[in-house]
């Protein structure tokens, strides 16, 4: 039989202290039918002899003692529950036998103890464990009709049971194998499911805009810490959202019942201007979501987008200026090259003013969209060193004569 799980396989020791309690329960009533009439229990055979007294007693010592261990030491799983299967098959395969073999009805005890091993064990050990019991109910069949006198078409029987071990065996361990994808695929798919709820709240939290997710009861069931410093919201949940934010409450309901526009301005924590904007959910609780805007912000975003295009264009005017100012101061120099009277002179050097003023400008234009540069300045190192020190002693609030001047 193929092992579907054997590289993903994890030993589940819940079951497994499980197990080890059913066959604590199974234990005490071997004891309790061993203790009662025989009236009651005439059927099975089971007479409080000796030596099955002193066998139940071991079986319950062992059942305990390893589920202690299982508990415990967490180790060798395989081990453990191949030797507690081995413990089963002989204490009930003797019990089997003195009650009479097969026909004592004991072999179902069996049955249940193979379906839950295999339900807990791993792959082609299940097999092991049904031909464990198989060998023991047959040698013991055999040799009760070889020397105590069973029937012989028992064996039959016991051949029945044997099969019935094996179908038990594979049939819960196809089971368990089918629990163990279920199990690992609904783990994976949590495991998912609480990265993405992470990564959620996470996105919400550095979100600009604030969200509020409201109730049916007007009740704010989560919001982002935008949205809190927005409204003016307390950290703890359980706030509603009437009592905290009325117009907006108000706003809410009109849309809900149709009626209303799905962005609503208002004003919000410390008189900010807001602007809502409302969105149903399809949760099953009929959430509200709220995203809340600061006009504000808006409207300062958009002042500095202007003056960022502004900026470009007075830079792009200012290179379109130079190029004819240029011109300009080449035709001159080119006119004073020549010989002119009086006038022309004064004329060319007004021309030629006007046209370096006008290069200033232009040059100033350009520096308003640069960053700024550092500018080196000549600094006498005595009166640098007074103010900074004066400076300091004023900041820090200290002693005038708490530091000294350093000798060299």
């Amino acid at each position: 039989m193929k092992d579907w799980l054997s590289s993903t396989w994890e030993a589940n020791w819940r079951s497994f202290q499980y197990f080890n309690l059913y066959r604590l329960v199974l234990a005490g009533v071997f004891f309790l039918t061993l203790i009662f009439p025989n009236e009651w229990t005439s059927r099975l055979n089971l007479l409080p002899t000796p030596a099955r007294l002193a066998l139940n007693a071991g079986y319950m010592v062992a059942v305990i003692a390893a589920l202690l261990l299982s508990i415990n030491w967490r180790q060798r799983f395989n081990f453990q529950l191949s030797l507690q299967v081995l413990v089963d098959v002989i204490v009930v395969s003797m019990m089997m036998f003195g009650g009479g073999g097969v026909s004592s009805g004991l072999g179902i005890v069996l049955l249940v103890s193979l379906a839950a091993a295999s339900l807990v064990g791993r792959g082609r050990l299940v097999l092991f464990y049904a031909a464990l019991a198989t060998l023991a109910v047959l040698i013991s069949q055999i040799f009760g009709i070889l020397y105590l006198g069973f029937d012989q078409a028992s064996i039959v029987q016991a051949g029945l049971i044997s099969a019935g071990f094996f179908a038990t065996a594979i049939l819960a361990r196809l089971l368990g194998q089918r629990a163990m994808v279920n199990e690992d695929l609904a783990r994976r798919r949590g495991e998912a499911l609480d990265n993405q709820i992470r990564i959620s709240q996470r996105v919400v939290e550095r979100m600009q805009d604030g969200v509020l997710i409201v109730g049916p009861d007007g009740m704010v069931v989560r919001h982002n810490p935008v949205a809190r410093a927005m409204l003016g919201l307390p950290g703890e949940g359980g706030v509603h959202l009437g009592t905290q934010v009325p117009t907006l409450a108000a706003a809410l309901a009109v849309w809900e019942d149709g009626g209303g526009q799905e962005d609503v301005l208002f004003s919000g924590f410390e008189g900010s201007d807001l602007r809502a904007r409302f969105e149903r959910t399809t949760s099953s609780d009929r959430e509200v979501l709220i995203f809340l805007e600061d006009v504000g912000r808006i409207k300062e975003r958009a002042q500095q987008l202007k003056l960022a295009s502004l900026g470009r264009l007075t830079a792009s005017i200012a290179h379109e200026i130079r190029n004819p100012l240029s011109a300009i101061s080449h035709a001159g120099e080119l006119l004073r090259e020549e010989r002119r009277g009086e006038m022309q002179e004064r004329l060319l050097r007004i021309l030629n003013d006007n046209v370096i003023r006008l290069d200033r400008i232009v040059q100033d234009v350009l520096e308003l969209g640069r960053q700024s540069r550092a500018q080196p300045e000549m600094l006498r190192l005595d009166e640098f060193c007074t103010a900074f020190v004066e400076h300091f002693v004023a900041a820090e609030n200290l002693a005038a004569d708490e530091i000294g001047r350093a000798h060299v």
